[in-house]
């Protein structure tokens, strides 16, 4: 395990906090510096403003999931892993986790077992992770039969093995590249409501 991820399992709060800020900072608006400012005696109707407006906001809903999942699933750092465990008093294995945090955070309910996971949601390329997505592994001989919550900067946090404790891990380390299976993006069935009025703000000619 990198130093890195050392932090997060030693300091749970602070590991927290640079989530928060990670997620923040992926999500900021691009730079501005070649944005053209539009004349004042050429501005676009205020109803065309309050459109946008409303878009962004609806956006930062999105936003405001993911980080509520990975600062959800960072309090329970150093939770001892137990097969077929279903809360943090009695333990958690990898699945029990993952679900136990969506439930809490979101109230969304997922399926028990990593597999039936694998089928929820949208595919994601590696390339395209967020904080949130569910990232997957074959860590016993079977597709899908691990799977851990990623939080930002190719860390991801899950309950190990028998023994272990929920801890952050490096998706770069070769144990866990090796073993990559795919990741899913569950915020999607959430936000999916927000995001076609997102579009529809900008495809409708009229305000909402």
């Amino acid at each position: 395990m990198t130093a890195k991820a050392d932090d997060y399992n030693n300091g749970p709060t602070a590991a927290a906090r640079a989530a928060a800020a990670a997620i923040q900072a992926s999500n900021a608006s691009p730079n501005t510096a070649n944005v053209t400012t539009v004349p004042t005696d050429a501005a676009q109707p205020v109803v065309e403003e309050s459109r946008v407006q409303r878009a962004q906001k609806l956006l930062s809903n999105v936003t405001d999931k993911a980080s509520d999942v990975v600062l959800g699933a960072l309090n329970y750092i150093g939770v001892r892993y137990k097969y077929g465990g279903n809360t943090p008093d009695s333990g958690l294995d990898c699945s029990g986790f993952v679900r136990y945090v969506f439930q809490d955070t979101l109230n969304f309910m997922l399926p028990r077992r990593s597999e039936e996971m694998s089928q929820v949601g949208e595919r994601i390329a590696k390339t395209d992770l967020k904080p949130g997505d569910l990232v997957f592994f074959n860590t016993m001989r079977r597709s899908f039969s691990h799977v851990g919550i990623y939080i930002g900067g190719d860390k991801f946090v899950h309950a190990p093995a028998t023994g272990g404790k929920i801890r952050v891990e490096d998706l770069r380390e070769s144990y866990w590249s090796a073993r990559y299976n795919g990741a899913r993006r569950v915020e999607t069935l959430k936000a999916s409501a927000e995001l076609t009025r997102v579009e529809q703000l900008f495809k409708n000619d009229h305000p909402m």
